[in-house]
């Protein structure tokens, strides 16, 4: 037995050639095309399912990002373009308290190898990075969970 009807996504010309045009171009990242392949299927009337089987992912998927178009209808493309209706939506949490200039000498660090700061080991560690990230006054005070994620995230001296 089928399931209730999908609300239906009504594009106009310059939403369809817009999301036409994410498609095609290459330099488009993967999530934003496929979200613009998602809301293209979904105006020409395909259901959630045979849209996530079509491009292989989940009816979850389908049915936020219909529900995201739809949400965003009455927004001009002036206010909103159509590749910013498909980007993520901000994260919840409270922002960093790193600063650009704290991440950037935190990732210059990282690249250096440990004996330049003083220390006798070959790789860095979590635990090492936070030492040496307080030593050097870049922050007050950091976890070694937290030192550890951004060693990780910003690339480390494996050379």
């Amino acid at each position: 037995m089928p399931g209730p009807k999908p609300p239906e996504i009504i594009l106009t010309d310059a939403q369809r050639q817009g999301l036409e045009k994410l498609v095609k171009r290459h330099g488009t990242k993967q999530q934003i095309a496929l979200r613009a392949r998602i809301i293209l299927l979904a105006a020409e009337g395909q259901n959630n399912t045979v849209i996530a089987r079509e491009l292989k992912t989940s009816d979850n998927t389908t049915r936020r990002w219909r529900g995201r178009w739809l949400d965003m209808q009455p927004i001009s493309l002036e206010d909103l373009s159509v590749e910013e209706r498909l980007e993520d939506l901000p994260r919840p949490g409270p922002p960093s308290r790193l600063t650009a200039d704290q991440v950037c000498q935190i990732e210059q660090m990282a690249c250096e190898k440990p004996e330049k700061g003083g220390r006798p080991i070959s790789h860095w560690t979590g635990r090492e990075i936070a030492d040496e990230m307080v030593k050097r006054g870049i922050v007050d005070q950091i976890s070694v969970r937290h030192a550890a994620r951004l060693l990780k995230k910003g690339g480390s001296s494996r050379t």
